[in-house]
């Protein structure tokens, strides 16, 4: 699954009919575009794109699809994530789930309240294994994705810094409550635990936070979901995925209460995530992905695709989801080609596998822009 999203000050889990409660935009067209833009003078603003794929339907199995209500809570707020983005390749992100979310200052000192921090987003891989014993994998992925987005949504992006958008003799500090990726995923973690409407399942994670007053990035990655910095048309970071042995990654897990033999799961936990922090630059493009797209394409592959995309001119926003869409295409054709040698079928040629997964990934454009130049807008 592959996912690219723009707006601003958006919240879909509160409304499923296109209008967003914060700012009241209108859902957009594909022609559309808009930008995650902080209403206080943050000189770092990112672009986000989506687009996603779902796994291909296998007709010799039977799955089981017993997905949340479309009226419940969480089916609710699946359905607006859902909506953020006209999608053509699939309605729906399979056993893959995502969310993206503006970041509130609700505890900032020198901003307005409930003005934007950052943003937030993440994305979760469903152990499709879970189908031979009647768990329809995306229930945990969703549930995982949606308790994340509700712990990030109102809680400051990064720890407490000094704002530099302040005049030196004004340099207070920037109080912020810091919830880092890791964090996040741990509460997140322990409400699907505790959500009875989740009997069990597991699901690898990737979480991140960007800073919009630093351009600080912090992320947590739990198995092979992941994602990788591109600058200047190069990949000069790619984080290394999480696992226990061939096609078996790390993993936050739920057993069903009638379960008491554990030893055939990977009970891995929040505290197992790789950590990465880094300070993004102007021009920098980050992509963040479940397997599929990591299993399918290479690294250079997909910096190339995002520098032909970059190059088709327009909007920046328009741009980027163009970049999504166009590597969404490609991880599928990918997926097709028997004769393709893959990152995953190099390895699972050896192991007389053959597998083909959905693919999701979140696509955001890192803006940087002077003091001077906010100060004058």
């Amino acid at each position: 699954m592959m996912i690219w999203l723009f707006g601003r000050h958006f919240s879909p889990g509160l409304s499923g009919h296109g209008v967003w409660n914060r700012a009241h935009f209108r859902l957009h067209t594909p022609q559309a575009s808009e930008k995650f833009i902080s209403t206080s003078t943050r000189p770092f603003t990112f672009h986000v794109g989506a687009s996603w794929a779902a796994k291909p339907p296998d007709p010799k199995a039977t799955r089981f699809h017993t997905p949340f209500p479309s009226n419940s809570c969480i089916g609710k707020w699946r359905d607006g994530m859902l909506t953020l983005r006209q999608n053509n390749m699939s309605k729906t992100a399979g056993e893959d789930f995502f969310y993206v979310t503006d970041v509130s200052c609700v505890y900032l000192s020198l901003v307005p309240k409930n003005s934007i921090s950052g943003v937030a987003l993440g994305v979760a891989d469903g152990v499709g294994g879970w189908v031979d014993s009647g768990i329809d994998p995306s229930i945990f992925s969703q549930s995982l994705m949606h308790y994340a987005y509700r712990y990030s949504r109102d809680s400051w992006a990064g720890e407490p810094e000094t704002d530099p958008t302040q005049d030196q003799g004004d340099l207070n500090q920037v109080e912020g409550c810091e919830l880092t990726p890791y964090q996040c995923l741990d509460l997140a973690y322990q409400s699907v635990l505790r959500d009875g409407q989740v009997k069990a399942g597991s699901s690898t994670a990737c979480l991140i936070s960007l800073n919009s007053a630093s351009g600080v990035l912090r992320a947590a990655n739990l198995g092979d979901s992941g994602f990788m910095i591109i600058r200047s048309s190069m990949v000069i970071h790619k984080q290394r995925a999480q696992t226990h042995f061939f096609n078996c990654p790390l993993q936050l897990t739920k057993l069903p209460s009638s379960s008491s033999d554990d030893t055939h799961y990977s009970l891995d936990s929040p505290s197992s995530a790789a950590y990465y922090e880094t300070r993004l630059r102007d021009g920098d493009i980050v992509v963040v992905y479940t397997d599929g797209l990591s299993d399918n394409v290479f690294p250079n592959e997909i910096a190339k695709i995002c520098l032909l995309a970059g190059r088709s001119g327009g909007l920046e926003d328009d741009r980027i989801q163009s970049m999504a869409e166009a590597i969404v295409r490609y991880a599928l054709s990918c997926m097709g080609d028997s004769k393709r040698m893959s990152p995953f079928s190099q390895e699972a040629k050896r192991k007389g596998m053959i597998y083909r997964g959905g693919v999701s990934v979140l696509i955001f454009f890192c803006r940087q822009y002077s003091i001077a130049a906010l100060r004058g807008r």
